[in-house]
């Protein structure tokens, strides 16, 4: 079932009562190191990301320094992240084009960071959302899995679920969303075993209400 306008509101208000300032976990002091995390985290945890980069950004934090470390000397400081190898010819082949076209600096358009190597859209949402403060919504699985778990927005591909996210998160919670969204399916609305009996926004999922229903227990209103 589809979750209710007003409903979307109660839930996104539990979420801000929760986090208020809901912050990526990947670390970065430049949107040139957050750009390099967020590619380095597909298909990786933040916490390994955060264990390599600090090594690697206390050497290298610019495009030039990496370009100057080279595709081997890359790798030394990423291989314990998965698919090191050519997550570290991406991102050499970025810094290449960072120079070339944009400066050195990580461009703000959407275009502009789905042209770099390795960098798809949900990478490009990352760093539109979090160093740029647009309203984007960067499904990953965390996110993917609640939208529909939930009932918020329903859909069959990531694309789909970002779609509906953007048509119903109000837009007083449309910059912080992906924030609460990911950090409610890494902590709370987990793959295996959600949290529905302490979850703030129970009252308003149609997983939790379907749990509460099966055992027969009164729904809140």
């Amino acid at each position: 079932m589809v979750m209710k306008p007003r409903d979307i509101e109660a839930f996104f208000s539990a979420l801000q009562a929760e986090r208020p300032q809901p912050q990526t976990e990947l670390e970065y002091t430049s949107v040139f190191e957050l750009l390099v995390a967020v590619m380095l985290s597909a298909q990786a945890t933040d916490r390994s990301v955060n264990q390599a980069t600090r090594r690697l950004f206390a050497v290298a934090n610019t495009p030039q320094a990496i370009l100057t470390l080279g595709q081997d000397g890359l790798e030394s400081y990423i291989r314990t992240i998965g698919l090191y190898r050519s997550k570290a010819r991406h991102v050499i082949e970025t810094c290449r084009l960072l120079l070339q076209r944009h400066g050195g600096e990580v461009p703000r358009r959407r275009e502009d960071l789905q042209a770099l190597p390795g960098v798809g859209r949900k990478t490009a949402n990352v760093v539109l959302n979090v160093a740029f403060g647009e309203p984007t919504m960067a499904v990953d699985t965390h996110i993917f899995r609640v939208a529909n778990r939930t009932g918020l927005a329903p859909g069959k591909t990531p694309l789909q679920v970002e779609q509906a996210l953007l048509r119903r998160v109000p837009a007083r919670f449309a910059r912080d969303a992906h924030h609460w969204l990911i950090l409610h399916g890494r902590y709370v609305c987990t793959a295996r075993a959600p949290r529905c009996s302490t979850c703030s926004t129970a009252a308003w999922c149609d997983h939790a209400r379907a749990q509460t229903k099966a055992q027969g227990i009164p729904a809140q209103s």
